[in-house]
C-alpha cells in the first residue's frame, strides 16, 4: 500500500493551496482519510478526515478555511487550503485507515509529507 501526496509548497498569507493523496496497491477497503500536520518543534497534529461516507471532522483551527473532500472511486483525498495564515507552516501527512488485500483489519498508512509553507 502506498500514499502519495501532491500540491505543498510556498504560498503568501491569504493564499490557497490544494493537495491531494492517492493510496494504491493491494487495498480491500478505505474507512476514513485524512490529513495531519507536524510544525518543527511541535506535535503532529490532525487537520481534517473524512469517512467513506462523507462524514467530516476538521481542527477547529482550519474550520471555515480548510476542507476535505474524498474520491472513493480513485482513492484520493484532497485538502482545500484557503486564506492560509503563516501558522499553518507544516510538514502535512495523508492518512489512510484502511483494509488491505493481504489482512483482514483496518491499519493505519501514512503518507511521506508535503511540505506547506506561508509567508507573511
Amino acid at each position: 500500500v502506498q500514499l502519495v501526496e501532491s500540491g505543498g509548497g510556498l504560498v503568501q498569507a491569504g493564499g490557497s493551496l490544494r493537495l491531494s493523496c492517492a493510496a494504491s496497491g493491494g487495498i480491500y477497503s478505505i474507512v476514513t482519510m485524512g490529513w495531519y500536520r507536524q510544525a518543527p518543534g511541535k506535535q503532529r497534529e490532525l487537520v481534517a478526515t473524512i469517512t467513506s461516507s462523507g462524514s467530516t471532522n476538521s481542527a477547529d483551527s482550519v474550520k471555515g478555511r480548510f476542507t476535505i473532500s474524498r474520491d472513493n472511486a480513485e482513492n484520493t483525498v484532497y485538502l482545500q487550503m484557503n486564506s492560509l495564515k503563516p501558522e499553518d507552516t507544516a510538514v502535512y501527512y495523508c492518512k489512510a485507515v484502511l483494509v488491505p488485500t493481504t489482512g483482514w483489519a483496518p491499519s493505519d498508512y501514512w503518507g511521506q509529507g508535503t511540505q506547506v509553507t506561508v509567508s507573511s
